[in-house]
Formats: structure tokens, C-alpha cells, sequence
């Protein structure tokens, strides 16, 4: 996939922009890459702070990653109840540890440490209910990889200033951004990911966007229109 130079240069405007407005977020890994992965399934559809409760829970019960792929599913769930979904996430997380387990006997994401970044977003979907936001996280949060997670903040600010079509999807976004940002800079589209998810919240609303408050207002083609 191909973008275009007049992009990319406008996406660095509006980096720099957001960066002077917020502070430059700096990439630092969060999780090993099996917790990470595990917290980004709890986050799913949940708010930050429950996500942060039901993975410290999940922690506290099973310390051990093989514990909880061995456990009951029902056990999972009694642990992350506090995230809420949880009689959706408990198995899908079973499944995963489980899926993690076929090359070493126990869970790990070492298998994807030589592959391309394609092929490792690509191992990563393979796994049960694993997507391509959720794969991205892992790959940019855990491993400093230059892979865009797109959120519906990420998405919808994009869409606002012109960057992607609006008709294209989020899931078909992650790789046009990831373009666009950056393909060998992780920390640029760390930033990036990180300034549009700040704008979404503080700003850039799905209901009434603070247009008034925006600093990229005369950069983008949606202002006042939103």
C-alpha cells in the first residue's frame, strides 16, 4: 500500500502540532509481550480503569500464565469480573494461552521475535479473537515495533483531517497509518497513536467537537463541520 508524500509531510504538521499542545508522549514498554497482549484483550469495549482493576485480578489469581491457560474458564471469569464482558473474555483468553503454548509447552510470543512486521501482525490475528488494533499493541506497546493500534479515536480524527478516505474502515486504517506515520520510526507513530487518542477524548469528540479549542482547526477540512 502506497500514500502519498503530501500525506506523510502533512501528518509530521500535525504531529508537531498536537506534540506542543500535549507534550510528546515517549515510547516505553508497558508489558512483556504476553501481558501485554493480555491487557489489551481486557480493554476491549472497556474503560481504562476497569481494564487496569480486572488485569491487576487476573495477575493476583494466576501470577503464572500456565495457571490460568489451565484453569477453568469459569475461574478466568470470576478473576476479570471486574472489567466487565468477562463471560466473552474468559474463554477467549483460555484459548489464547492455550494457542501461545503449541511451540514451547508454555505461553509465549517468541516465535514472532525474527519475523517482519507483517508476518508478526499476521501471527498475532491467527489467534483467537485477536484483531488487528489488539495485534498492534502488542507490537508497538511490547516490542517498540513501528505498527499503528487504530482506535475510534485514532480512526475518527484521521477521517476528520482528511488523512484516510471516510469510507475506509479501522481495520483497513492500521496499515495506511502505519505508512503514513512512520514505517521505520516507532516512536514517531507511537506519538502519533498516542497525540489522536489524546485529541479524540480531550477534543476531537464523535458528538460535538470542541472545533473552537482545536489547534490543528486550520489544518483540518472538517472544522466546524463535525
Amino acid at each position: 500500500m502506497s500514500t502519498s508524500r503530501r500525506d506523510r509531510d502533512r501528518l509530521r504538521r500535525v504531529a508537531v502540532i498536537l506534540d506542543d499542545f500535549y507534550g510528546r508522549p515517549v515510547l516505553s514498554p508497558r508489558y512483556p509481550p504476553v501481558d501485554e497482549l493480555m491487557f489489551t484483550v481486557l480493554s476491549q469495549n472497556t474503560a481504562d480503569a476497569n481494564t487496569e482493576r480486572s488485569f491487576a485480578a487476573l495477575k493476583a489469581r494466576f501470577p503464572r500464565w500456565e495457571e490460568a491457560r489451565d484453569a477453568d474458564a469459569a475461574e478466568i471469569e470470576a478473576a476479570i469480573a471486574p472489567g466487565g464482558l468477562a463471560h466473552t473474555k474468559a474463554p477467549r483468553i483460555k484459548s489464547i494461552l492455550e494457542a501461545l503454548s503449541v511451540r514451547t509447552g508454555r505461553p509465549d510470543l517468541g516465535e514472532i521475535d525474527g519475523m517482519p512486521d507483517a508476518e508478526a501482525q499476521d501471527y498475532l490475528t491467527g489467534l483467537p479473537g485477536v484483531g488487528p488494533k489488539t495485534a498492534a499493541c502488542v507490537l508497538l506497546f511490547s516490542l517498540g515495533r513501528p505498527v499503528m493500534p487504530v482506535d475510534t479515536h485514532v480512526h475518527r480524527v484521521a477521517r476528520r483531517l482528511g488523512l484516510i478516505d471516510g469510507k475506509v474502515t479501522a481495520e483497513r486504517a492500521h496499515p495506511i497509518l502505519t505508512e503514513l506515520a512512520g514505517l521505520d520510526d516507532a516512536a514517531q507513530v507511537y506519538a502519533v497513536h498516542v497525540d489522536f487518542v489524546r485529541h479524540g477524548r480531550r477534543i476531537c469528540h464523535a458528538r460535538r467537537p470542541k472545533c473552537g479549542e482545536c489547534p490543528l482547526a486550520g489544518l483540518c477540512p472538517s472544522a466546524g463541520a463535525a
